[in-house]
């Protein structure tokens, strides 16, 4: 497994929980210094996210582009794969899929998260999931032609009413044969709503495509109460060889974060 951590360059998104949030030079510098083998970035779209030169930071750091989120098109503009109007649901998937080809350049998938939507008003959960499905779809397509797959992050109750159980989603994906789709399984989210870590994370076997390393209360892994030890033995189980990722509130300070990141890193899956 690889450890990597988030840079944020969403203004908006200022106070979300990522690590750092001063540009993208500062944070893979940072991330260099401490060790961390790759860098999950939030841009803004792919409009900003120029492909060469974001290859050029990266290696001037040695490091990896282990993700990139497609959040911003849900917090700066209100797209998401839910939307009741068919209009803007394919501008969230024009959004993301901008998305997947600037990413699949740089031999990295893009995640789907708040980006999803939810079932309300007069869209019934029905509606939802088939537009769910239908997104996912061309999207998990589009990522396939780059080698890559898409990240699909079941989220927890307060964020979404779609899929909160990763055993749930893993269903939702198989069942509608949605390829080149894994699961992002977010250990914050996983605390909240499944009763077993480990059962959810083994019954959903080579699904898992990727993993937030936070832990709770959303802080470091290490600053709650997360035991992630078994999680780490259930990856090792099911083969998993990806990254741990650190989306965190930069509490204490962005670089206290960084530090209790990879030294948990290092605790739990080098000792």
């Amino acid at each position: 497994m690889q450890a990597a951590v988030t840079i944020c360059l969403v203004p908006e998104a200022r106070h979300g929980p990522f690590v750092f949030h001063d540009g993208l030079d500062a944070g893979c510098r940072i991330a260099a210094e401490l060790g961390f083998d790759g860098v999950e970035i939030f841009p803004e779209s792919a409009a900003g996210f120029e492909a060469s030169g974001v290859a050029r930071r990266l290696a001037a750091h040695g490091l990896t582009l282990a993700a990139v989120g497609s959040g911003a098109g849900w917090v700066k503009h209100k797209l998401h794969l839910c939307h009741p109007e068919a209009a803007v649901r394919a501008r969230a998937v024009s959004f993301v899929g901008e998305l997947v080809d600037r990413a699949g350049e740089l031999g990295a998938p893009v995640i789907v998260g708040s980006m999803q939507g939810r079932s309300e008003g007069a869209v019934t959960r029905e509606e939802a999931i088939a537009w769910l499905a239908e997104g996912l779809h061309a999207l998990g397509d589009q990522a396939a032609r780059h080698g890559q797959v898409l990240l699909y992050e079941p989220l927890n109750r307060y964020e979404t009413n779609l899929f909160n159980h990763q055993a749930d989603a893993a269903e939702f994906i198989t069942s509608h044969g949605i390829t080149a789709v894994k699961l992002l399984c977010d250990l914050f989210h996983m605390n909240i709503e499944e009763a077993e870590m480990v059962a959810a994370l083994e019954a959903c076997g080579d699904l898992v495509g990727h993993v937030h390393w936070a832990d709770s209360n959303r802080q470091a892994i290490g600053f709650g109460h997360t035991a992630v030890g078994p999680v780490v033995g259930a990856l090792t189980r099911i083969g998993y060889h990806g990254f741990l990722s650190a989306e965190v509130f930069p509490t204490p300070t962005p670089h206290a974060a960084a530090r209790q990141s990879i030294e948990s890193f290092r605790t739990f899956t080098k000792g």
